[in-house]
């Protein structure tokens, strides 16, 4: 495949490289002595000493640095420029005589900033906790021995050690590399990893480095040693995660909602310029018609939206930390309520967890206890007082067998044989080996690992053990195969040539229980739309018999052999209707996240291992637990304290509330807010005065925004929690057009009552409307809040009950303040209360009944937009980039060249 670098949206933001760096493509060129020389440093990396003034030339090893000052949350308030327009407008009022409108408006503008401020400034603060908590160390060497270090503070010229799973750290020259094999489809766009060498390559190009691990890349797999040779802004990713960092990563939501802010901002424009226009027509002052044209514009605007999101997605961070569900980046929370499909282990997640050995048997299924001596000797972990050490959780349970004590010391036990060799397991081979010299001086081959690829290395021997095999796998448990041969000759390696000719001795047997609740966890997950998939390295048997004691009905079944023999395009049908996948290696798992991801909705994966950092990467949601390895949790976006689903559940659950009560606040702009002010362009058509004053629009839309805070809080009916969010701007824009006309009717119907029942004034019909305006566009929140009917059958939070009622009665209240005449307002006569009580619950009747005709037409169900390549890749560049950012001094990151 060809590769392609994957477009930009933003322009790269590069620097100088400083006296100590080296461009990579110059480094891969050279041999290592001479770029160790050109650095100034040594195989065994720098000493401490060394790194000082190198960190004070280089800076830390960051991609952008910004400090949350509150004077530059301010300043953004002030800097929308319909407030400033406003501002000029009400300064040149107060210079031509119009002082207490001028002083009116300005104080109104400051409270709505303040509000503003308040939350965004909260929100900023919230996002910055989110960050201090991204860390992510590399293994340095320094002053001779290998330290975990945080990567921000690498330095050209250090060593750094690279294994699988591993974010690689900066630009790096390597100095060994052992299989070592680095997925770049990030920077290269191939989607094969790329083999890496220690030797120069004289021909290297910018995306040909085979002596090169680059920065942003993962280590897929092998492990590596390598010099930096820079960092930051330096390197080609950093360059790139530069440019972006410039604007925060955004869910389609966010996207959505943009697009939606960008709508109502042209709907606005022309309402302004319609208004002003048709005003200084009918010849009314031009400061008066500029000041109320733009005060409507202030009005449409939903200034307050990015704040309300925050604010949820924040409030929601810290309901999903009291879950025991730590998430590193508030958007995440939004990612987890758009899962569609989560793959998943068994260990610790279906099951509790705890192996513990069950028994050891021969080929024909009969006790053979002295199976547990090879189980011992072929064993990658060491048995200590403490308690075993090191290996996997099967090697130490061997350790944990009552009977390993006796086996350990007995005069033929495990310490009579010395060790001649050994061969790692790794997941290709799925097999451990060892020579041992026995007591008796003959030296043997003991072979374990995955019952299938032993039998396979045994000949005629396997015959007789696949019935018993078949039987253990039916009854759940997870099998080790044991083989031995006889190594005529002193060995003193092995490869995995000499794992053949073997004769299969018989199967250890693990026990790992089901947990009680995971069936329940995976049904509530189900209930949620999220399809949940099983990626098991273990036996597909065994994993089918897990789900069936959990009363999971499993559909599917795919082992990693028959993956091999599917292409991207096959793998990606086999998806939907597959179940367990199993016996799959690590690259095997990562494809499959791959292939799922880009042929659906978002893909979570949830792992705790090494192995499984590379699918974590690749997955639109990686989710670790606290216990697991740091490679794995530093891959994570979330981090759950209890390996638990049901807590994922939650996680998932209160991401689509955040969503849902998003919503909430886009309906009610889209509703009476919008209808309002479309009202007050139409009034000023036909009435010979200004059917409200520029500052009491701007206070009822300070007030009105005021009573949108109390959303985030309120209760969300379980049938939305029940499918996965999906933002449509259609189905906005059909809301608006049937909901924005309904408030404008009872507005029109307000204009009536003023003026032909009442004979009002020009102030008494400000205020008449000023107090009907602001409570249906407060209380009709009750309605459009849920599909249900409203408080019979969904009743809202206590903030969302007694905030609207609250903020309509400050509307009530104010003409009978002494701040009344300051405002352009009057007492308006006792009939016009009654009047106004028939209009707000006929309002509230009908858009009740609107709701319901609306949403019976609108059945079909609603899926998010699939990410295109390009949002993809943004959102994996930000990702990644995430550690590499710090919210701290500007002065931290050195300015880019040029």
């Amino acid at each position: 495949m060809t590769g392609i670098r994957p477009p930009r949206t933003a322009p790269a933001v590069t620097r100088t490289l400083t006296d100590g760096e080296l461009e990579l493509v110059t480094a891969a060129r050279l041999p290592v002595d001479e770029v160790l020389a050109r650095v100034g440093s040594r195989p065994t990396g720098l000493t401490t000493a060394e790194s000082v003034p190198r960190r004070e030339a280089a800076g830390p090893n960051l991609v952008h640095a910004r400090q949350v000052r509150w004077w530059v949350v301010l300043g953004g308030q002030l800097r929308n420029p319909l407030v400033v327009l406003l501002l000029i407008c009400a300064a040149v009022a107060g210079l031509t005589g119009d002082r207490t409108d001028m002083v009116i408006i300005v104080v109104i503008v400051a409270l709505s900033a303040g509000l503003g401020f308040v939350n965004e400034y909260r929100a900023e603060l919230a996002v910055a906790a989110l960050h201090a908590r991204i860390t992510r160390r590399a293994v340095v060497w320094r002053d001779g021995h290998p330290i975990a270090l945080d990567v921000t503070a690498l330095v050209p010229g250090d060593v750094v050690d690279l294994r699988v799973g591993d974010l690689v750290p900066a630009d790096l020259r390597l100095l060994a590399a052992t299989a070592l094999e680095c997925d770049e489809a990030l920077l290269t766009g191939e989607s094969a990893p790329a083999e890496k060498t220690a030797a120069a390559a004289p021909e290297a190009s910018g995306l040909d480095l085979p002596c090169c691990a680059r920065m942003g890349t993962i280590v897929h797999s092998g492990s590596g040693r390598g010099v930096v040779t820079s960092i930051g802004r330096g390197t080609a990713f950093g360059a790139i995660a530069a440019g972006l960092a410039e604007e925060a990563p955004r869910t389609a939501f966010q996207a959505g909602l943009s697009a939606f802010s960008r709508f109502l901002v042209a709907v606005a424009a022309i309402l302004t310029l319609g208004i002003f226009a048709i005003n200084t027509a009918f010849g009314r002052p031009v400061i008066d018609a500029l000041l109320f044209s733009l005060a409507i514009a202030v009005g449409i605007t939903p200034e307050m939206m990015p704040a309300i999101v925050t604010v949820s997605l924040s409030a929601g961070s810290r309901k999903l930390a009291a879950k025991k569900v730590l998430v590193k980046r508030l958007v995440a929370i939004e990612d987890l309520g758009d899962i569609r499909t989560l793959f998943t282990d068994k260990t610790g997640t279906l099951t509790e967890g705890r192996t513990t050995f069950a028994e050891a048997v021969d080929p024909a299924g009969a006790p053979a206890p002295e199976l547990l001596r090879w189980g011992l000797l072929c064993n990658e972990a060491t048995g200590e007082a403490g308690g075993p050490v090191g290996g996997n959780d099967l090697d130490q349970a061997l350790w944990r067998a009552p009977a390993a004590a006796s086996l350990t010391n007995a005069a033929d036990g495990v310490g009579a044989y010395r060790r001649l060799a050994a061969l790692p397991f790794d997941h290709e081979r799925q097999l451990a080996s060892v020579a041992v010299v026995a007591p008796d001086g003959g030296r043997l081959l003991i072979t374990k690992g995955a019952p299938e690829a032993v039998l396979a290395r045994s000949g005629a021997s396997a015959a007789d053990g696949r019935e018993t095999l078949e039987r253990l796998f039916s009854a759940g448990a997870r099998v080790v195969a044991i083989a031995s041969r006889p190594l005529p000759d002193p060995v003193s390696a092995l490869s995995a040539a000499d794992e053949a000719g073997l004769r299969l001795l018989g199967f250890l047997t693990f026990v790992d229980r089901p947990k009680a609740d995971a069936g329940d966890a995976i049904r509530r997950l189900t209930g949620l739309d999220v399809q949940v998939k099983l990626v098991t390295g273990d036996n597909g048997t065994v994993a089918a018999a897990v789900c069936g004691t959990l009363g999971v009905p499993v559909t599917g079944l795919l082992t990693g052999a028959e993956l091999d023999e599917l292409d991207d395009g096959e793998l990606a049908r086999r998806i939907p209707d597959t179940t367990v996948f199993a016996r799959v290696t690590p690259d095997q798992k990562a494809r499959i996240v791959k292939v799922a991801r880009g042929h659906g909705g978002v893909v979570a994966f949830l792992g705790d291992g090494v192995n499984d950092a590379v699918a974590l990467h690749h997955a639109d949601v990686g989710i670790s637990v606290d216990s697991a390895t740091d490679v794995a949790k530093d891959a994570a976006d979330v981090v759950l304290l209890e390996k638990d689903l049901d807590v994922l559940a939650d996680g998932v659950a209160e991401g689509r509330r955040i969503f849902a009560n998003t919503m909430k606040f886009v309906f009610m702009a889209t509703s009476s807010n919008f209808g309002n002010m479309f009202s007050a362009a139409g009034a000023s058509l036909f009435l010979p005065f200004l059917p409200m004053l520029p500052s009491q629009i701007l206070l009822n839309n300070l007030l009105y925004n005021a009573g949108q805070l109390a959303i985030p809080t309120d209760r969300t009916d379980p049938e939305v929690i029940a499918r996965p969010a999906a933002w449509d701007i259609r189905f906005i824009r059909r809301f608006m057009v049937i909901f924005g006309p309904i408030s404008s009717i009872f507005d029109f119907a307000t204009f009536g009552v003023m003026l032909l029942l009442l004979h009002a004034g020009p102030a008494e019909f400000r205020t008449g409307w000023f107090i009907e305006s602001l409570a249906t566009q407060t209380l009709v929140i009750y309605v459009i809040r849920t599909r249900r009917v409203p408080f019979f059958r969904s009743r809202p939070s206590i903030p969302v009950l007694v905030v609207p009622l609250l903020t309509a009665a400050i509307g009530v209240a104010l003409p009978f303040t002494p701040l009344a005449p300051l405002l352009g307002f009057s007492l308006v006569p006792a009939p016009y209360f009654l009047a106004l009580l028939a209009m707000i619950g006929s309002y509230l009747v009908l858009a009740e009944l609107a709701k319901r005709w609306f949403y019976a037409a609108d059945q079909a169900p609603r899926q998010a937009p699939p990410r295109s390549p390009l949002q993809r890749w943004e959102r994996r560049v930000q990702r990644r980039a995430a550690v590499f950012v710090r919210h701290g001094r500007p002065a931290s990151v050195r300015a880019p060249a040029g």
